[in-house]
């Protein structure tokens, strides 16, 4: 098999599905080797919920990402996207991304909204190549090693999406 065909293979082994609890020791793996303040399991477990919509990105049977995404009337808050550092800059992320919020458009939700640490460009440069655009600022919104870290704000509009 050539490297072209084992990619094709391995993008056909990925696909979101919800998430769920059976998923959690494995969301807890990947929220600890990708953040200096992860979310604790009990965070998690508390999403499970009508209004929340939880999605895995599956990898041939291994997790490779979440989403975590509050639907609140016409509004899709997108509260944790996480990609595990094996799959990282394979599209990963812009896979997960554009998932839930085409879902949340076809459940009728009109905006998504997120906040991103100030200081992740990558994060800053994907959501606006998917249309985000930075609406405000959250000052000292995020623990960090130092202290405290600004969030940006940003939004897309999701009822001509």
């Amino acid at each position: 098999m050539n490297r072209l065909q084992y990619d094709q293979v391995r993008q056909n082994d990925r696909l979101i599905r919800p998430m769920v609890s059976g998923d959690l020791s494995a969301v807890l793996e990947i929220e600890l080797q990708s953040y200096s303040h992860p979310w604790s399991e009990t965070v998690f477990r508390d999403c499970f919920r009508e209004n929340y919509r939880l999605w895995a990105y599956d990898c041939g049977g291994v997790l490779g990402g979440y989403a975590i995404v509050a639907h609140m009337y016409d509004e899709a808050h997108v509260l944790n996207l996480c990609v595990a550092p094996a799959v990282r800059r394979e599209g990963a992320g812009r896979h997960l991304l554009r998932h839930l919020l085409a879902h949340a458009a076809h459940e009728g939700m009109e905006q998504g909204i997120l906040e991103v640490r100030a200081s992740n460009q990558a994060a800053i440069d994907l959501y606006q190549s998917e249309g985000f655009r930075i609406i405000g600022e959250r000052p000292g919104y995020y623990p960090s090693p130092e202290g405290r870290e600004d969030a940006i704000v940003m939004t897309v509009n999701l009822s001509s999406a």
